[in-house]
């Protein structure tokens, strides 16, 4: 879903047609008080947003969807009547995706509008990792089983999180203690072992993908998948 905030209806509805006979489902709004009510039923995929707006302007917009903690990883797309590269540094540095000035194609736009959600898959690809129905979102810092939230402790999701990125490696306890814990003293390896245990423990069926490896230490392996 696209949402675009415009309060010039031809133009957002010239836009909206476009990027639905692209093939997308888009909506418009008018300012920033019907773009809210949007986001509450539902999360788009990309915003695109012009800058001069009645009310909220396009840049305060930004940074309240770039602040919020359900909307902080929507791409945004600022399309403006204004050019100047103070406007556009403005804009980017605010945490726009990427920056239209009008007047503009609108094969050009949906061209960027692809690109920008084609970055923001591939990134998602990278924060997030899965084995089975185990599922760990690094820039969320969320691990779920079977889309159930589960909770772990910072060490504990480190521990996975290394892994999880490294399925089939086997990490010595010596090595985890200084990955994870930024120390190597002898004797401190039970550590990493009561961690290994509660972090089996939270993790139910799925435990079954940390395996001991004998007289070396752990790793995540895939065998069951």
């Amino acid at each position: 879903m696209i949402y675009y905030v415009e309060d010039d209806k031809n133009i957002r509805d010239l836009v909206i047609y476009t990027l639905i006979t692209a093939g997308m489902d888009a909506k418009g709004f008018e300012d920033s008080g019907e773009l809210k009510k949007g986001i509450e039923d539902e999360i788009p995929d990309l915003i695109l947003c012009d800058i001069m707006l009645p009310g909220q302007d396009g840049l305060t917009i930004l940074g309240d969807i770039k602040s919020g903690r359900k909307t902080c990883d929507i791409p945004v797309v600022m399309i403006t009547a204004k050019g100047s590269e103070y406007d556009k540094v403005i804009g980017l540095d605010s945490g726009a995706d990427d920056y239209i000035t009008k007047p503009f194609g609108m094969m050009e736009l949906v061209s960027r509008v692809k690109a920008v959600l084609r970055r923001y898959k591939s990134s998602q690809k990278k924060d997030c990792l899965s084995i089975g129905t185990l599922t760990l979102d690094s820039k969320k810092h969320e691990v779920r089983i079977d889309g159930q939230y589960v909770y772990l402790t910072l060490k504990e999701f480190a521990l996975l999180e290394l892994m999880m990125k490294n399925k089939n490696i086997a990490f010595s306890r010596d090595v985890l203690l200084e990955k994870i814990w930024g120390y190597d003293f002898d004797g401190e390896t039970r550590t990493v072992d009561v961690h290994i245990r509660t972090l089996r423990g939270k993790l139910g069926n799925m435990s079954k993908f940390i395996e001991t490896v004998r007289g070396v230490g752990y790793r995540i392996g895939d065998k069951y998948e």
